[in-house]
């Protein structure tokens, strides 16, 4: 077994606002690229809760409070300008940083190789103090916490190919020269942040700024020509992977112009360079953002396909 899914049924009941792209749409086109040739036969497992403690690895108390003491009865509450809690949102949250934490658990089980958490709220804008960008709670960076403290794991690495820089997990890691985040994403283009001059407080921040209208060749040079290379020098002994697929051509939010086959080919070299580390080769992604239905779809699985076979 080499591949797992996780989710949750909750993850779509997270509702937001009328016209809003984080939509639960878009969790049933990612599910339905698993229900397909030739991902049909990779078996899907319901993620668990995440508790406080888990959150609090990474986010303040006040803040984990904060969030659920907003959770409205009914309707939607704004958080900020676009990002939304629901009365199922707690849920989902919860659930979303649950399958990120149990990927992690199951791989140092050896119960598979690769893993897809198929989840939303996204997670990569949440920053420690503060939730924004469509996000609650980070959960790639609550896997790492959780991998350290659970698994005694220290060197943890987050690559992350949203189209948006993961303002929220960069923050968390620039203070820890044992945890390393590379980003590909546009720039300008929310959040903001992302410069190439951000670089951490050992070098553990890579930041690889995209051009607006840049393709393939222009991804998988920031790749090739830095991100890969440092983060064959850093080593880590897990690698998680914030999987956004709005850096795709028909993605609504962004100008970068990916295909597919870009998707396919850095799905593939991240599992290349995880097996080199690792006897296991493995793998956690985690889905990030994507906002056209049917680029998530393909993207997805041409994405999860190439890990299969690296």
């Amino acid at each position: 077994m080499r591949t797992v899914v996780f989710t949750h049924p909750s993850c779509c009941e997270h509702q937001v606002t009328e016209g809003h792209p984080e939509r639960p749409q878009r969790l049933q086109s990612i599910l339905r690229s698993f229900d397909a040739a030739p991902l049909a036969d990779i078996p899907r497992r319901q993620a668990p809760r995440a508790c406080e403690e888990d959150l609090q690895r990474v986010h303040s108390e006040a803040m984990v409070r904060d969030i659920f003491a907003r959770i409205p009865a009914q309707g939607v509450e704004l958080v900020d300008s676009d990002t939304c809690l629901s009365p199922q949102s707690g849920e989902a949250a919860l659930h979303a940083a649950g399958a990120a934490i149990a990927a992690v658990d199951a791989l140092v089980a050896g119960e598979g190789e690769h893993f897809f958490c198929a989840v939303r709220p996204p997670g990569h804008h949440a920053e420690p103090q503060r939730a924004m960008g469509f996000c609650l709670f980070n959960n790639v960076a609550i896997a790492a916490q959780h991998a350290r403290a659970r698994h005694g794991i220290e060197r943890i690495a987050v690559v992350d190919f949203d189209v948006h820089h993961g303002n929220g997990t960069q923050v968390a890691f620039a203070d820890d020269a044992n945890l390393f985040y590379a980003s590909s994403h546009e720039m300008p283009l929310y959040p903001g942040s992302g410069a190439r001059e951000e670089r951490g407080i050992a070098g553990n921040i890579v930041n690889e700024p995209l051009a607006a209208g840049a393709d393939g060749a222009a991804f998988r040079g920031a790749f090739e020509g830095r991100i890969l290379p440092e983060l064959e020098r850093f080593a880590p002994q897990l690698l998680l992977v914030s999987a956004g697929f709005d850096a795709h051509v028909r993605d609504p939010l962004a100008h970068v112009c990916l295909e597919d086959e870009d998707f396919a080919w850095v799905g593939a070299r991240l599992g290349e360079c995880a097996r080199r580390w690792d006897g296991s080769g493995g793998v956690i992604s985690v889905l990030e953002g994507g906002y056209d239905l049917q680029a998530l779809n393909t993207a997805c699985t041409a994405y999860v396909t190439a890990l299969l076979r690296a």
